[in-house]
């Protein structure tokens, strides 16, 4: 995929496993084809923001939806929804959290902040890969989100 095509799912996840699974799940629908997986909050930032690695991608081709992990290295989850919500150019894009966490605080800090939907990561495969699937289905086939703001 070339760093200005149209991105669908952005996957910000630090666990290698968590990661494939999710991705598998996904191919088996058909939803991978336009995932971008980055591996910590601050690469998960250089992306939504085309900055760093990512300076050349162009802002408007961001995600349809970003599967977000909370317990990650360099900048964790809840930061960067942070950042994401706080701007005009990102705040619209759909942010799922997808995380060990079940902690009433995450839960809360996460809808406070704007997040569309906090998911607990299943533990057994078979579910883990249903609950991905799905989201995949809804975010990217019926949900229908606002268009970005131009300029």
């Amino acid at each position: 995929m070339e760093i200005n095509d149209p991105v669908e799912i952005l996957l910000v996840e630090d666990n290698p496993t968590d990661a494939e699974l999710a991705m598998i799940a996904l191919r088996e629908r058909n939803l991978a084809n336009k995932l971008v997986w980055v591996k910590d909050g601050a690469e998960a930032l250089d992306f939504l923001f085309a900055s760093g690695l990512y300076a050349g991608r162009k802002l408007e081709n961001g995600p349809k939806v970003v599967l977000l992990d909370l317990r990650m290295p360099k900048v964790d989850g809840l930061e960067v929804l942070r950042r994401v919500k706080a701007d005009e150019r990102t705040k619209h894009i759909p942010i799922v959290v997808l995380t060990s966490s079940k902690e009433d605080r995450d839960i809360a800090e996460s809808y406070n902040l704007g997040v569309n939907s906090y998911i607990a990561k299943p533990v057994e495969f078979e579910e883990f890969a249903k609950v991905v699937s799905e989201l995949g289905l809804y975010w990217l086939l019926i949900n229908h989100p606002p268009s970005p703001p131009s300029g």
